[in-house]
């Protein structure tokens, strides 16, 4: 029997061999260089800026429920370390604040053979949190500059996500420090929640975190947050005699003082899931969930109408 199937081997043609060994090859998944995921179907990851984890934790949870094929696995991490995975291959989406460069696109394109394209889809704000008993609920840009830099006789203590890396740390040093350092005073937490537990448990404690983290008043996890610290108002970017909280009016039209842009990068070669959830962001639905996060919708219309309220 052994000799028998030996010669029949031997005398096969080899177009014969070819077909049946890929046939069973390719019963086991995809062809080769077939990409295994559409926007309908299949598993990504993306990297995500930590300051943005319940907005873009509602943004998926919809998107697999309106497309059941589908996993989209997050990896919330500092801003700093979302933007390296530019280069990391299995990355189809970066969440943060800012774009890329073009040392970065070209770095990207070479090594990557891939281009890379962006979309800012929402406007965020870094929140300012005090504890409920703290004398402090309202203060100026100076005063939170000379906070921040170690210069204020204020004995509040500053504490952010971090101390490096993340959005909100390069935020404040860029914008309202202008390039200048942090101060010996400024401490640092393991992430948001992280801030939110510290600030709770210290009176003399001032967070700064993303205010999709205690934005909105209808999320159970959130009103546990706000049962904890008092959201502080800052002074009005554009009328110094006002101070206003981060709201979405005041987001819009950059009233306002620590706003700031949330950005999509997509970097993928073919219409994939990536590409699926990159534009499902830009889409109505997309958008509304961003307005029900409170942060302001980048992409829809809004008409403003006066309102007067009696007395």
């Amino acid at each position: 029997m052994k000799r028998l199937m030996a010669k029949l081997v031997r005398s096969a043609p080899l177009w014969l061999l070819c077909s049946a060994l890929f046939t069973g090859c390719g019963e086991s998944g995809p062809a080769l260089g077939v990409p295994a995921d559409t926007p309908d179907s299949g598993t990504i990851h993306i990297s995500v800026d930590e300051s943005f984890k319940p907005v873009i934790d509602s943004e998926i949870a919809v998107y697999e429920s309106l497309h059941p094929g589908t996993h989209i696995i997050a990896h919330y991490k500092p801003e700093a370390d979302c933007l390296r995975d530019l280069l990391t291959d299995s990355t189809r989406c970066i969440i943060a604040t800012r774009t890329y460069s073009a040392a970065e696109r070209n770095i990207v394109n070479d090594s990557l053979k891939t281009d890379l394209r962006y979309n800012v889809v929402a406007y965020d704000a870094i929140a300012v949190i005090t504890h409920p008993q703290s004398p402090d609920s309202l203060f100026s840009t100076e005063e939170l500059r000379a906070l921040l830099s170690g210069r204020s006789a204020s004995k509040l203590r500053p504490v952010f996500d971090g101390l490096k890396a993340t959005s909100t740390v390069r935020f404040i040093v860029d914008s309202l420090l202008q390039g200048g350092k942090l101060g010996s005073n400024v401490t640092a937490a393991e992430g948001s929640e992280a801030v939110i537990d510290y600030v709770a448990a210290n009176k003399d404690a001032i967070g700064f975190i993303g205010v999709s983290w205690v934005g909105n008043r209808q999320d159970s996890s959130q009103l546990s947050y706000l049962s904890r610290v008092r959201v502080a108002s800052l002074q009005d970017a554009r009328n110094p005699d006002k101070y206003v909280t981060p709201a979405q009016y005041n987001i819009y039209f950059k009233r306002y003082p620590l706003r700031r842009d949330l950005v999509c990068i997509l970097k993928e070669r073919h219409i994939g899931l990536g590409h699926g959830f990159y534009n499902y962001l830009t889409t109505q639905s997309g958008q509304l969930i961003f307005n029900r996060a409170f942060l302001m919708p980048a992409l829809m219309n809004f008409q403003i109408r006066d309102a007067r309220v009696s007395d």
